[in-house]
């Protein structure tokens, strides 16, 4: 009889295991309940459970955020404008409209030098607005017989 009592048990062993991993693979079943003691909480639906937000509501967060890092962005390429265009998108393509064969002949030498010269004050417009927009950057002294004093 000690055998046929082990094996009851074992045959019950078996048979919980079988529930529980049917209760496993099936959640949309639901839990019934077989004792009037047992109780659970509800921890979504309670009054007092943190709101959670919709579909809605999540697809327009998403929408902000996004347009706020492309507003990031422009903010950075404006401020930074050293930064140059980085080539995003393998169809994105440009023309050179000054090296093609139809090109119109260049220009005459005096056209040239002041052409130089109006791209040689841009460029040191260029570089003190950089200075100024960046103010951490250091001054470099490029004169050995330069000097000044820091009374701050």
């Amino acid at each position: 009889d000690e055998d046929a009592d082990e094996e009851a048990e074992i045959l019950e062993d078996v048979e919980n295991l079988k529930k529980a991993a049917r209760a496993y693979l099936h959640p949309e079943v639901g839990v019934r309940v077989e004792d009037t003691t047992l109780f659970g909480r509800n921890y979504f639906e309670r009054p007092s459970a943190p709101e959670v937000e919709t579909f809605e509501e999540a697809e327009e967060r998403a929408k902000i955020l996004a347009e706020a890092a492309t507003l990031k962005k422009l903010a950075v390429d404006y401020m930074h404008p050293e930064v140059g265009v980085r080539k995003v998108d393998g169809e994105m393509f440009g023309r050179n409209y000054f090296n093609r064969y139809s090109a119109p002949e260049t220009e005459e030498d005096e056209f040239a030098d002041e052409r130089a010269e109006a791209l040689a004050e841009a460029a040191a417009l260029k570089k003190l607005a950089v200075n100024y927009l960046h103010p951490e950057k250091s001054v470099s002294v490029e004169d050995a017989t330069l000097f000044g004093r820091n009374y701050f």
